[in-house]
């Protein structure tokens, strides 16, 4: 073998050094370490305080407004005290002659955003039990107290004689966020809102608003029409005809002497216009908001947590795509404008969708992996540097070693690009074994290499490369180093060999422990073979490398490993290793899916042995019979399908566990059937 001169030695090492993983697997790394750092903030109080302040600012932005106010607001205010002359709260027969002068008026309902829950004089009281009618809402309130031992709801009712007399209670309780602010729709389906749109519409109470519904405002304070309770005393006089006709009325205070957020006015909250006016809005115009929001269903739904979780992902990832090449003038300013995207998104999806989906988060997480990327290019071009000036310092000129410091990505260990067919193969259950046998580690040992050494001589006797073993798992591939036409057959009948071994090996254990006195452990693998487009070569590091292949159609052939024990079949093969054998061996489709990490479905099938042997089956009946099955399950027939499956077992008895998971799947289907659409792809979770 020819010897390498130290140049080219220092050039392999570095080579290979620079080759340790490829660049989308460390990209991979920093978008995953993010997510994970990133994730606990979801949970966290104030950072969800901090979702809540980009919610203020990205609702104001072109609110959607009802074509026409809900409600008219009539206001205690101040020229109200200064015309009425008397001091907060003011005798009950006033109300009672604005309640009859609003009725004259034509108002459709009148809604007091106070609460009568305590007598007063007994003439004012009943005078304001005199003018009530079922037009007219009072409020009610709830109060919770919370104690260490209990929480205790107390509920504050109106006066007895005024409910008598036809006034319908609605709770005016809402809920603050942890900064004060005003976001929630009321959870209670007796609302004061619910009330008084039921009483407009003349129906049943509206659904509520799902819990924790946020309020979509409309505006600043004052936004709803607006008028002083002295005028509403006597619309005729001080506002136009038929102001009040057919429309609601709130009443409530509604001062504008104490309207921000250090005032500590009296029934005025914090809203997402108090960041841009630094007002609150009174609590009647609240209740207003609250109604149109009930009536037009415009309130917002926060997204649920997995769709928070979704886009934190797929911003990281995207994040990592944009720079996983590194950082420069190109891909800076791409993973910024993927920040901006998340705020943009969002309020897309609020306008559009009725959906608050916080953009922070994803934000931050596009920021977090393109900064650690710039870091990481930053501090691998130091080491690279220093790499090259070490290795190549003592052979080379200054200026050649300055030229490969700067591009030190040309030193790269690669490999050839071959079709391969890969087997995985897996010990089931191996973790509890394991565990069984803890107190006996040697014992464990020897009987995993009994399972190995079999295994790894059927691959061997077909002529498939064993490329390595990962603790309980044995990986093979076929084609590579030296040609072999028929290498997806010889995988398959290697596969086959390795299930003969296992079965023997479970006879002998059987008859040792029988011999013993002691219960045999029963093993059983997992084998996936995939055929495909791979590189095959020597990777690793500067100091150990191994002959090995990588590729889509490595992992697909793991990933058909994992599913096998869904489907209850010891073998599964990919759909180019199926058509290269189906004429050498008996295979059958079990299903299409759409197997975690890779995007597209793929058909899986197994292997029922070679096909001149038939072990005296009616293989044109078998197959006859399971086609018609997965075109009736396809099609949604379950009926068919389960009939199908009824004469499928007889046929092929081996398959037994495959059509019992396939007959729960079809149980399911028929309580939670999937869309018309449905083209009967399964999303498989497994690895």
């Amino acid at each position: 073998m020819k010897k390498l001169n130290p140049i080219s030695r220092a050039a392999a090492r570095l080579s290979r050094r620079a080759e340790v993983r490829p660049a989308w697997q460390r990209t991979l790394a920093v978008a995953l370490a993010a997510m994970l750092l990133l994730l606990p903030l979801l949970f966290l109080p104030p950072w969800r305080l901090v979702e809540m302040r980009m919610f203020d600012l990205l609702s104001i932005l072109a609110p959607p407004r009802p074509a026409e106010a809900g409600a008219v607001i009539v206001a205690v205010d101040e020229p109200s005290l200064a015309e009425v002359g008397r001091q907060w709260p003011w005798p009950r027969d006033m109300h009672a002659a604005l309640i009859q002068s609003l009725r004259s008026a034509g108002a459709a309902v009148i809604g007091f955003d106070v609460v009568f829950a305590e007598p007063s004089s007994p003439e004012a009281d009943r005078a304001l039990v005199d003018v009530i009618w079922d037009d007219v809402v009072l409020a009610g309130d709830v109060t919770v107290i919370e104690t260490p031992q209990a929480n205790q709801v107390m509920r504050v009712e109106p006066l007895p004689a005024l409910l008598e007399a036809g006034a319908v209670p609605g709770i005016v309780t809402v809920t603050l966020d942890g900064d004060g602010h005003l976001r929630r729709m009321p959870p209670y389906r007796d609302s004061f809102a619910s009330q008084i749109l039921m009483r407009a519409e003349g129906g049943a109470l509206p659904e509520p608003a799902p819990p924790g519904a946020l309020i979509q405002y409309f505006g600043p304070p004052r936004s709803y029409p607006t008028v002083s309770y002295y005028q509403a005393l006597a619309p005729d006089e001080f506002l136009p005809p038929g102001y009040f006709k057919g429309r609601i009325a709130i009443v409530g205070l509604s001062l504008q002497s104490a309207p921000t957020p250090d005032s500590g006015a009296t029934d005025a909250f914090a809203t997402p216009y108090t960041m841009t006016s630094g007002r609150l809005t009174a609590g009647p115009e609240v209740q207003a908001t609250i109604v149109d929001n009930l009536k037009h269903r415009l309130f917002i739904l926060p997204a649920p947590l997995w769709a928070e979780i979704l886009a934190l992902c797929a911003a990281a990832l995207g994040a990592g795509a944009i720079t996983h090449r590194g950082l420069n003038w190109r891909s800076g300013p791409a993973a910024t404008g993927l920040a901006l995207a998340a705020f943009a998104g969002s309020w897309l999806l609020l306008r559009t969708g009725r959906v608050w989906l916080a953009p922070a988060l994803p934000a931050l997480a596009a920021v977090a992996v393109a900064s650690a990327q710039g870091v990481r290019d930053y501090a691998r071009e130091r080491r690279m540097r220093e790499t090259v000036s070490r290795a190549f310092g003592q052979y080379l000129s200054p200026t050649l070693v300055e030229r490969l410091a700067r591009d030190p990505g040309a030193l790269r260990l690669g490999g050839e690009r071959r079709t391969l067919s890969i087997l995985f193969c897996d010990v089931r259950d191996f973790t509890s074994l394991a565990e069984r046998m803890q107190d006996d580690p040697e014992g464990l040992t020897r009987l995993l290499n009994r399972l190995l050494n079999p295994l790894s001589d059927a691959v061997l006797e077909a002529n498939g490369t064993i490329d390595k073993y990962i603790g309980d798992c044995l990986m093979a591939f076929w084609n590579a180093p030296l040609d072999d036409p028929d290498h997806a057959g010889n995988a398959v009948a290697a596969a086959l060999a390795m299930l003969e071994a296992v079965a023997r090996l479970n006879e002998e254990l059987a008859g040792e422990a029988a011999a013993t006195g002691r219960a045999a452990p029963r093993l059983a693998v997992g084998i996936g073979i995939n055929t495909g487009a791979c590189v095959v070569g020597n990777m690793g590091s500067d100091a150990r490398f191994d002959y090995s292949a990588l590729g889509d159609a490595v992992n697909l052939a793991s990933r058909l490993e994992g599913v096998s024990k869904r489907y209850g079949v010891p073998l599964v093969i990919g759909p180019e290793t199926e058509a290269a054998v189906r004429d050498r061996f008996v295979t059958l489709e079990l299903d299409r899916i759409a197997v975690k990490g890779r995007t597209g479905a793929v058909g899986i099938f197994t292997v029922l042995g070679p096909a001149d042997r038939p072990d005296g089956r009616d293989l044109g009946a078998l197959r006859a019979a399971h086609e018609a099955l997965l075109r009736a399950y396809r099609a949604q027939d379950w009926d068919a399908a389960e009939r199908e499956i009824g004469r499928c077992r007889p046929l092929a008895p081996e398959l037994g566990a495959y059509y019992d998971m396939l007959a729960a799947r079809i149980a399911a289907f028929r309580t939670a059937p999937p869309p018309p659409d449905w083209n009967g792809v399964h999303e498989a979770a497994e690895k």
